[in-house]
């Protein structure tokens, strides 16, 4: 099982919403490019806008930025797209038995590693921007073009 494709998502629509700055951000738009419905991208729109990553105003097509893209962590997406909720990045199975040594130990014994781990993705995340995203597809443009 992989983290939600939200997070990819949000970060593909940022990106899009940038580099097609002068153009119109609709999800129609923003749809084809991730291929997929507009109502999915609308979706994760509104979460991108509830977390105050973007602006989107009824009635106007498109969306805008709301923040300067070094300003947007990947944590920020992360956490705007609902991803995981804090310390749940890992679950934990439910009643494993208690008369095994490893059934009544495992819980204890994993639950620290699952939170360092997350802590130390999370920390990963947040040192990279959108617009390292934005700077590195640019890069990969100006390479096909040679």
């Amino acid at each position: 099982m992989s983290i939600n494709s939200r997070f990819s998502v949000g970060i593909h629509i940022l990106s899009l919403i940038k580099i097609n700055k002068d153009g119109v951000s609709s999800s129609e738009f923003l749809a084809g490019s991730v291929n997929t419905n507009p109502v999915v991208i609308r979706r994760i729109m509104g979460m991108l806008k509830n977390a105050g990553l973007i602006e989107v105003r009824p009635g106007i097509a498109g969306a805008q930025l709301a923040k300067n893209l070094s300003e947007i962590t990947l944590l920020d997406v992360y956490k705007a797209v609902n991803v995981v909720q804090d310390k749940e990045l890992f679950s934990v199975h439910d009643n494993p038995n208690p008369s095994c040594l490893v059934g009544r130990n495992i819980q204890d014994t994993i639950i620290p590693l699952f939170a360092t781990a997350q802590l130390a993705l999370e920390k990963a995340l947040e040192n990279v921007t959108i617009e390292d995203v934005v700077h590195d597809i640019l890069d990969k443009l100006k390479l096909e073009k040679y």
